[in-house]
């Protein structure tokens, strides 16, 4: 996981917050969320790519977690 603080939002962004979470298994990326310029704040699961609701870090990690949790009990 890393997260920062940036001066401004990126690009696509309405926060001034970059993150990468990721959790993968044998170089495969299982989950991951992250923040692209252009993209916006997005949610990776599998291979479907879908935007994010970005409210706060604390929810970020929440949602992350719980969708790490999930996986790992399939």
């Amino acid at each position: 996981m890393t997260l920062w603080l940036e001066p401004a939002p990126a690009r696509g962004s309405a926060h001034s917050f970059k993150y990468s979470l990721y959790y993968g298994r044998n170089g495969q990326r299982l989950v991951c969320y992250d923040n692209e310029p252009g993209k916006g704040d997005l949610r990776h699961y599998g291979d479907r790519e879908e935007p994010y609701k970005f409210t706060t870090p604390e929810r970020l990690v929440a949602d992350f977690l719980a969708d790490v949790r999930a996986l790992r009990l399939h």
